[in-house]
Formats: C-alpha cells, structure tokens, sequence
C-alpha cells in the first residue's frame, strides 16, 4: 500500500528524550501536526551524564504519556492513524525496548502497519522533511553519539564517506562542558559561554586535518583542553569566569574549523561520486550550534551547494523524522510485524567495516 497525505505516528526513546508527533505525511508537502519532547535533564543532572537504567525506566513510564500528547495536540485519534514508526535502534536498549513494545501493543490493538526505524536515519532524512529535496544528498551526521559523512541515496541507501574514529564531536562537547563545570547538556553551555570569549586565547588542536580523507577524530582535543585546564589551574589556583568563556570559544572554535575543514573534503568526494549532487545538509544535536551552521553555510556558498540546517527543534532528538521515515521506508516496502527486535548498534551503511569496533551486538558505526 502507498501512503499519500496519510497521518502517520512516530515514537522515539533512543537515548534520553521520550517523544511521540504526529506526521501528516506526502513527499514533498509532509506537515508536522504535533511534537511531544520530554527530557529526562533533572533525572540525570546529578551523575553528570546519561544513566541507561534511569533512562530506561522513565522511558517506560512516559512513553504512553507523550502518546496521548501528541494525538491530543494533533486533534485526532489513534482512529485516524494510518502507519505507526517506532526508533528500533540504534540507542540505549533499555529505552529502546521501552517505545518498541509500546509501538507494537499500539500496532496490534489498533491494527495498524508497523515500521521499524533507524533513529539515523530519521535525522539523515530530515531535509526531506522539512522541504522537496530530491535524492541524491550528503549530510553530516554530528551528535552526541555519532558522527560521520553520508551520502543519503535513498531511506534505506546510504553510502559513508568517513567519520569519527573515536568521540563523537556532541560527547567531547559534554566532556569539556563537565571539566569547565558547566550543565548537561555541554554543547548549549558551551555555545551561551562562547560568545564573549576569546577563541584565540587557548591553541587547541585541529586533529587529522592534514590528512586528506573524510575522517574525523576528537579526542585529542578533548584531552588538550583537559591539560590546558590542569595547568591553568596550577597558575593562578582555579578558573575565572573569563577562563571559562575563553576555554568555551577555543573549544568550538577548533570543532568548528574540524567540521568545516573535512566537510569540504567530503563536498568533493561527494561529487566526484554523484555528479548530480547539489545539496549538504547537517543533521543532528550538533547541528543546533549557530557558529558551526553559520561556518558550514559559508563553505557551501563557496563551493555553490545548496546548505540546509534543519530548525533546532528538529536537530535534537524527536519523533516527527521518526514518523516521516517510517512513510517513506513503508512506500519502499518495509513493513515489521511483532517480532521486531530492538537494537543496540545499527550502522546506516553496513557494508562499510566498523569505524569504532564491533562485537557480540554488532558494528558501533
């Protein structure tokens, strides 16, 4: 069965937001009806990080919650529903399992088509979301968990053309934003401190933007900011204000000229491999950093590429890009019954090996 204009609920609970939006969907007109994000932010405030057995248990208990929400903001009923898309992976399985078993419950009482979907590629396939872009396209995928060069060919085709050999640019955003003392999650604090700090101030590495390749790495900035801290500390006996704001500026300043630097590389790589590739696209938590939109915007104009950065509600986690990607994988014939398994890894382009190692539950990326 084809969907046109069908109504279409997503459920989305991979990492720490619990969410559900309904999606009137059509390629190329698809409107968001509602969008129910709720954090878990005060749950996990205190440990520093995200706790995959706290997460998990809030999941449980909201995930029907946000159901309700969003089949109240969007005025209809689970009646109304045509198609029900559920993030099947990759994530934190314990909230993983938490929106698959709700979804499918949903699917089964209602009797409805169930699509499981790959939380990447709802974000890879954003732009279509929001706008008539045609295929083919390259994206940088750049959150707290992943990041890496995709040319998206299809919803269920994509081709990796490099990516973080180690942190993903959102955790280093996180790990910094802890040692400078600031709140979860590091890349807001990051962005609010840096805009009266002085990026110049700190010498921070650019890791691997000698190389000619579309690989990315963060760690080693991570741990230099680390160093300069220790010794900064061991100067004057602490950190000021303008320390912090000055670290912040470094600090995103050298992701930003890394992005940009090797998002270049991939432009050309990109087209070298489809020539009929016009468009770059951010996707991802990282996305919603104004500087790095405004860096990636001026590289495209350069190279004449059309850039789109999805409106910030868009780039964090959330079930409308569920709820669109789930339409167009059921036009391309997907559907799950109730024997969908929940996972942990789920890398978009499997044919690749493993940038980040692999094991009993599969490829990381």
């Amino acid at each position: 069965m084809k969907l046109s204009a069908h109504v279409i609920l997503g459920i989305e609970s991979s990492c720490d937001d619990t969410a559900a939006a309904i999606v009137s969907y059509e390629k190329g007109n698809s409107k968001i009806l509602s969008s129910v994000v709720v954090n878990q932010n005060t749950l996990h405030e205190k440990y520093g990080g995200v706790v995959p057995e706290i997460a998990a248990r809030a999941h449980a208990e909201r995930v029907d919650t946000v159901v309700k929400e969003a089949l109240a903001g969007a005025k209809v009923s689970l009646l109304d529903i045509n198609l029900i898309g559920v993030t099947a992976g990759p994530g934190l399985i314990g909230g993983v399992v938490a929106g698959v078993m709700c979804a499918k419950g949903l699917a089964y009482g209602a009797n409805l088509p169930l699509v499981g979907v790959n939380h990447l590629a709802g974000h890879a396939l954003t732009p279509r979301l929001i706008g008539n872009l045609e295929y083919p396209y390259l994206i940088l995928l750049a959150s707290g968990g992943h990041c890496q060069f995709l040319i998206v060919v299809s919803a269920n085709k994509f081709l990796r053309l490099g990516g973080t050999i180690d942190d993903a640019p959102g955790e280093a955003f996180d790990k910094t934003a802890r040692l400078l003392g600031l709140e979860q999650p590091g890349g807001p604090s990051i962005e609010r401190e840096a805009i009266n700090g002085d990026s110049k101030r700190f010498d921070f590495p650019r890791p691997l933007l000698n190389r000619t390749d579309c690989d990315m790495s963060f760690s080693g900035l991570k741990t230099a900011v680390s160093r300069s801290l220790e010794d900064l500390d061991k100067q004057q006996g602490g950190l000021y204000e303008r320390d912090v704001k000055d670290f912040s500026a470094g600090f995103q300043a050298a992701i930003s000229d890394v992005l940009v630097g090797k998002s270049k590389r991939a432009i050309i790589e990109a087209r070298k491999r489809s020539s009929d590739l016009k468009t770059f696209a951010i996707v991802g938590g990282v996305a919603a950093n104004e500087q790095i939109r405004q860096n990636l915007s001026s590289v495209c104009s350069d190279l004449e590429v059309n850039f789109i950065a999805p409106p910030l509600e868009l780039c964090t986690d959330n079930a409308a890009m569920i709820a669109y990607a789930a339409g167009e994988l059921y036009d391309l014939g997907q559907e799950d019954d109730y024997s969908l398994s929940p996972r942990s890894r789920w890398p978009l382009d499997e044919k690749k090996p493993p940038m980040l190692g692999g094991g009993k539950r599969g490829a990381k990326a």
